[in-house]
C-alpha cells in the first residue's frame, strides 16, 4: 500500500500532563475505528461520549470521539479525533491500541501534508500552519492568518494566469517558422512582462518583513561597561536573565532573549561593554558586540547618567541612524541631568532607572513606535514571503529578465518561450504545483508530529 494511503495516528496535543489530550487518526480505516469505539454508524462532525476499550477488552478511559468523513475534513480523507484525559499514560495506551488495530505512527507534518495532497490547501497555506503555531506576536499572527486564508496562493494564481496568457501569445507563432512576432505584438508582450517583473519584485521585497515577523526584531543593547545594560535587559524580560554586578565588564559574551513589546516580537541581545582599553577576553567580547551591532535591526545605546560620556567606537556611531536607534539614559535615580551627546541629537532619548523601573513604560512605548516604523504595511492584504518563496521568485524574476532581454534584442521566439516556461515553473513551486516528493518530504519534516 502506498505510504500516503495508510491510516496514520498521532498525539496532536503537546506531550506531558494536561487536562485533555487529543489523538488524531486519518486514512481509510478511520471510519472503521470510529465504529469500533463508538456508535455505529458514527455521526459526522458530532462529538460522541463513549468508553475506550482496547482490542483485548481492557478499559482505558472515558473519551469524546469525533468523526469527520472525507473529503470535508482537515486532511481531505476520513479523520477521527479522540479526546481523552491528559495523562501521558492514557494517551500512550490509546496510541498503542490504534497501532495494534492497523494504524502506523504519523510522521512530522503528515496530517497537513495529506491536506495538501488532497487539495485542501496549497503549499503556502500548509506553511502558514507552522507560522501560526510559532507566531510570537500579534503582527506575526496576523500575517500567518493572511497566508492561511490563501492570500499568497491567490496572488500567485493571478500572476500565473497573466503569464500563461503571454506564453499562449508567444507560442502561437512557434508553429509557423516563417512568421515572427510582429512589432506591435512584441511591444504588448514586453509591456506584460515588465508588469509581471514589477509585481514579482514587489513580492520579493516582503521577505525582509517576513523575517522580522518570524524571527523577531533583532534589538542590540550596547554601551560602556557598567552602564546598566544587563539590568535593563532583566527589567524588560521580567526576570534575572543576565548576571548583574557592580564590577565593570561582567558580560563578556552576548545574551539573547525574546520578548513581546506591543504587537511586536523582539530579540533582545545584551552585549559586552564597549571599553576603550579592554583586556584580552574582554576584547573578544567587544568584537562580538560589534558583529551584533552590524546585524542589528534596532540599536539601544545605554548611557550612564552618573558618569561622563563614554568611549564609543566609530562602527557604532555610524550605525546610530534615525528610525533604527534610540538612546537610553540609565540611572536617573543617581544623576537625572545628563545631556545626550551632540552626534545623536536626532535620535529619540528615553530616561530610565533600570533599578527602580522609572521610565520603563516610556521606553516600551518608544520601542513600539520604532518597530511600527520598521514593520509598516500599506494595506490589509499585505503578504510576507519566506526563504523558500523568495528563492522561487528570484528565479522567476531572472526568467522574466532574460525574456525581456530577448524581446529587446529581437532574440529567437523559441528561446523566449523557454524563459517564460521556466518562470511558470518557478511560480508553480510556490503554491505546490510540482511533482517532487523529496522536496515535499523535506518541507513537512519541519512540522511537529500530529499536525
Amino acid at each position: 500500500m502506498p505510504r500516503h494511503s495508510e491510516t496514520i495516528a498521532a498525539l496532536a496535543t503537546a506531550a506531558g500532563t494536561a487536562a485533555i489530550a487529543l489523538v488524531r487518526i486519518s486514512g481509510p480505516e478511520a471510519g472503521r475505528l470510529a465504529r469500533e469505539i463508538g456508535p455505529s454508524p458514527p455521526a459526522a462532525r458530532r462529538a460522541v461520549h463513549t468508553g475506550y476499550r482496547t482490542q483485548a477488552g481492557e478499559w482505558v478511559d472515558d473519551v469524546l470521539a469525533t468523526f469527520f468523513p472525507g473529503p470535508h475534513s482537515y486532511t481531505g480523507e476520513d479523520l477521527l479525533e479522540i479526546s481523552c484525559h491528559g495523562s501521558p499514560f492514557i494517551a500512550q495506551k490509546i496510541l498503542e491500541d490504534l497501532l495494534a488495530r492497523g494504524c502506523r505512527p504519523a510522521g512530522p507534518g503528515e496530517f497537513t501534508q495529506r491536506a495538501f495532497l488532497h487539495g485542501r490547501m496549497d503549499l503556502t497555506q500548509a506553511e502558514a500552519v507552522m507560522d501560526l503555531i510559532h507566531a510570537r506576536s500579534e503582527r506575526a499572527l496576523a500575517a500567518a492568518h493572511q497566508l492561511l486564508r490563501g492570500a499568497l496562493g491567490r496572488r500567485m494564481n493571478e500572476l500565473t494566469d497573466r503569464l500563461l496568457g503571454v506564453i499562449a501569445r508567444v507560442e502561437a507563432y512557434i508553429d509557423f517558422p516563417e512568421e515572427d512576432l510582429p512589432p506591435e505584438d512584441r511591444a504588448g508582450v514586453q509591456q506584460a512582462l515588465q508588469a509581471l517583473a514589477a509585481d514579482t519584485e514587489q513580492l520579493l521585497a516582503t521577505r525582509r518583513y517576513g523575517e522580522l515577523l518570524r524571527d523577531g526584531v533583532k534589538t542590540v543593547i550596547v554601551g560602556a561597561p557598567n552602564a546598566g545594560k544587563s539590568s535593563l535587559l532583566n527589567r524588560l524580560v521580567g526576570h534575572e536573565r543576565a548576571l548583574v554586578s557592580a564590577e565593570p565588564g561582567t558580560t563578556r559574551d552576548f545574551i539573547e532573549e525574546r520578548i513581546v513589546v506591543g504587537p511586536h516580537c523582539l530579540r533582545l541581545i545584551d552585549t559586552a561593554g564597549l571599553n576603550s582599553n579592554p583586556g584580552t577576553i574582554e576584547k573578544m567580547g567587544i568584537e562580538k558586540s560589534l558583529e551584533r551591532i552590524a546585524e542589528a535591526d534596532l540599536i539601544m545605546l545605554v548611557l550612564d547618567s552618573s558618569t561622563p560620556l563614554p568611549y564609543l567606537p566609530k562602527a557604532l556611531i555610524d550605525r546610530l541612524i534615525p528610525g533604527r536607534s534610540l538612546v537610553v539614559i540609565n540611572k536617573i535615580d543617581l544623576a537625572p541631568v545628563l545631556v545626550a551627546p551632540p552626534f545623536i541629537t536626532t535620535l529619540p532619548v528615553v530616561r530610565v532607572s533600570a533599578l527602580s523601573g522609572e521610565g520603563i513604560d516610556g521606553l516600551v512605548s518608544e520601542i513600539t513606535n520604532l518597530c511600527d516604523s520598521l514593520l509598516t504595511i500599506d494595506k490589509e492584504d499585505f503578504i510576507s514571503i519566506n526563504a523558500r518563496h523568495s528563492d522561487s521568485l528570484t528565479r522567476a524574476k531572472s526568467g522574466l529578465q532574460n525574456a525581456l532581454g530577448k524581446i529587446t534584442t529581437g532574440g529567437p521566439i523559441e528561446l523566449l518561450a523557454s524563459d517564460l516556461r521556466e518562470t511558470l515553473a518557478s511560480y508553480g513551486e510556490i503554491v505546490g504545483k510540482i511533482d517532487n516528493e523529496r522536496i515535499l518530504d523535506q518541507l513537512f519534516a519541519t512540522f511537529c508530529i500530529g499536525k
